[in-house]
């Protein structure tokens, strides 16, 4: 499993060029399904057929990654750039990164020395606007190689730490990482099972907007991280999650409420099958569920979560055991997801 989470998070997929990670997880997946779909937006579509006349189930999981887009090239070669997702900027800070201009250029995440601010200066934050992307080039040869709408993506590599998993983009290739390892278990479902790597969620969960209309799902669920609080100085009630404490069942964000005969459904089937969970209620932030909902009639929602420490950073950490009670969860769920009413 390790080995394809690291194929998962190295390989590049901003929001809005997601073409090598898709052709990835088209490969992983596409000979254990039925078939498979790919919509204008470039949602990737997999759909196992049900035996019987049970629901239509849509599953989601998103390909994209939080990053940049170029806006300007000054003439010492120095990169402007526009965030494509939600940045903390105290992150920013001397990051490596990756130029994907006519060729990938690896540069760092540059902003004014400390040593050279005024005191005015000084007590103010940074904001993204301050930083900007040196590649080590002239300003001619940069200008030649990168032009205004070409995409920057963090560089970090994905390494076992102790228990944890590290990487950049687990948010959400261990979205992505669940939606396979689960299907390619799934044999028998008794719902008709449309599995969506999902594109553009990190600005405002677009791709599964697009995927959900055309579906039209009875039953939808999102498989994505969540915050994991549990570091020193944050007080106990605002953890959200705890790593380690198993697979988080959502109960609320602020995209979307749990359906609550979903989330007992998906309770049930975890304590039958002595798999580790959490409940999560998340203040603010949201998932794909919070686009399958609003198909026409109403959809039946929730989300499974990965417990992670560090989101929308290159050293985001989820817990192996976490991750390996979500993919046994969403594989049971779905073989039986048709055998329970929801309504």
């Amino acid at each position: 499993m390790f080995d394809l989470l690291r194929r998962l998070t190295q390989t590049p997929g901003g929001p809005g060029l997601e073409d090598e990670i898709r052709s990835l997880v088209r490969g992983e997946l596409e000979a254990h399904v039925d078939e498979v779909r790919m919509d204008r937006l470039g949602n990737l579509d997999f759909i196992k057929r049900g035996s019987g006349d049970g629901p239509v189930v849509m599953i989601a999981a998103h390909m994209d990654q939080i990053g940049f887009m170029a806006t300007h090239i000054d003439k010492n070669g120095y990169i402007r750039l526009n965030p494509t997702g939600g940045f903390d900027p105290r992150t920013m800070m001397n990051q490596r990164v990756m130029v994907y201009g006519k060729k990938p250029l690896p540069g760092v995440m540059g902003s004014k020395p400390k040593h050279i601010l005024t005191d005015e200066e000084l007590k103010k934050p940074l904001k993204v606007k301050d930083y900007f992307v040196d590649v080590g080039l002239p300003g001619d040869t940069v200008k030649e190689l990168v032009q205004p709408g070409d995409r920057i993506l963090w560089m970090g590599d994905c390494i076992e730490m102790g228990e944890m998993y590290c990487s950049r983009a687990m948010d959400d290739r261990i979205g992505v990482l669940l939606m396979i390892e689960a299907m390619k278990r799934v044999k028998n479902p008794s719902a008709t099972i449309h599995a969506v790597a999902t594109v553009q969620e990190e600005v405002g969960i677009r791709g599964a907007w697009a995927s959900a209309a055309q579906i039209k799902p009875d039953i939808g669920l999102a498989l994505d991280v969540t915050i994991a609080n549990d570091v020193p100085g944050s007080p106990e009630h605002e953890a959200v999650t705890r790593m380690g404490d198993g697979i988080a069942v959502k109960m609320m964000d602020g995209a979307s409420i749990s359906s609550i005969k979903l989330v007992r459904h998906l309770e049930d089937i975890a304590d039958a099958n002595d798999i580790k969970h959490q409940r999560e209620i998340l203040p603010a932030g949201g998932t794909d569920a919070g686009a399958i909902w609003r198909v026409p009639g109403g959809a039946h929602v929730c989300t499974l979560s990965v417990p992670s420490r560090y989101v929308h950073s290159t050293v985001e950490l989820v817990h192996k055991d976490d991750v390996d009670g979500g993919v046994k969860l969403l594989a049971a769920w779905l073989e039986v997801v048709g055998e329970r009413d929801y309504a």
